[in-house]
C-alpha cells in the first residue's frame, strides 16, 4: 500500500524540526562549556586583582609608617545607602532624592556612584537613611543572596548567568562575577550594571530599630547618617 503524500511531508518536517533541535542543544552544550571555562577565568583574574590591591595598600601602609609618615587611602567610590525611615514627614526634596536614588520603600537598598553632586544629595537624606562603604564581600552576599535584575520592566530572580547576560551582555558583563567587579570598582558601564539591579529588599536588623535612636544621628548613638565601614555590620544583620 502507497504512503499518502501528506503523512510523507509530516515525517519529513517532524525529522527536520528533530535535527534542527538536536543541532540547537548540541550548540547549546558547547556555549555553555565554553561560557563555563571563560566565567571562571574572569573570577580568577578579578581575584587576583583584589588581592593585588589589598597588598598594595599594605605595603603602601607598611612603607609609610617606616618613613614616619601617614598613608591616606584613595577616596571611596562606591557607596550604598539604605532607607530605614516611612514616608511619614518626609520633605517633598528628600522624598525626590530617594526617589531618585530608587529608595521607594522602608529597608530598601541601592548602590551611589560618589561624587560631589550625590555626597549633597545623601547629606538632603540623612535622617531617613544610612549609607556608608560596602566591602566586596558585603556586594558579593547582597547580589547571591538578595539579588535581582530587571528584564522588560520585570523584577527576575538572578537564578543563573542567564538572566545577567541577557540583560547586561551587550556591555560585556555576562557572569556574576563580571557584574560585582563592575559594582566594586564603579566600572565603565557601573550605571547600567546598578540600574539592571532591582533595589535590594532587605529585612529588619535582628533586634530592629529603637524609635529613639532611628532619629538621631550615627555619631550621636543614633542610627541615620554616615557610618563609614560600619554598613557592612549593618547589612549583615539585614540580609
Amino acid at each position: 500500500m502507497k504512503t499518502p503524500e501528506s503523512v510523507l511531508k509530516k515525517q519529513a518536517t517532524q525529522a527536520k524540526l528533530a535535527e534542527a533541535a538536536a543541532a540547537a542543544a548540541k550548540e547549546a552544550e558547547a556555549k555553555a562549556v565554553f561560557d563555563a571555562e571563560t566565567f571562571k577565568a574572569n573570577a580568577e583574574k578579578y581575584d587576583a586583582e583584589y588581592t593585588q590591591t589589598e597588598r598594595d595598600a599594605i605595603d603602601n601602609r607598611r612603607k609609610a609608617k617606616a618613613e614616619g609618615g601617614f598613608y591616606v587611602p584613595a577616596e571611596p567610590k562606591l557607596c550604598l545607602v539604605v532607607r530605614i525611615r516611612g514616608t511619614i514627614g518626609v520633605s517633598p526634596k528628600a522624598k525626590k532624592v530617594m526617589r531618585l536614588f530608587r529608595l521607594r520603600q522602608l529597608h530598601n537598598a541601592t548602590f551611589v556612584r560618589l561624587n560631589e553632586a550625590t555626597i549633597r544629595m545623601l547629606r538632603l537624606i540623612e535622617p531617613y537613611c544610612t549609607y556608608g562603604y560596602p566591602t566586596k564581600a558585603t556586594v558579593e552576599k547582597l547580589v547571591y543572596k538578595r539579588g535581582f535584575g530587571k528584564l522588560n520592566k520585570q523584577r527576575i530572580p538572578i537564578a543563573d548567568n542567564s538572566v545577567i547576560e541577557q540583560g547586561l551582555g551587550k556591555f560585556d558583563i555576562r557572569c556574576t562575577a563580571d557584574l560585582i567587579h563592575e559594582i566594586v570598582t564603579v566600572g565603565p558601564h557601573f550605571k547600567e550594571a546598578n540600574n539592571f539591579l532591582w533595589p535590594f529588599k532587605l529585612s529588619s536588623p535582628n533586634g530592629g530599630f529603637s524609635n529613639k535612636t532611628k532619629m538621631l544621628h550615627f555619631m550621636e548613638g543614633g542610627e541615620a547618617g554616615a557610618r563609614g565601614e560600619e554598613i557592612n555590620k549593618l547589612i549583615k544583620k539585614m540580609i
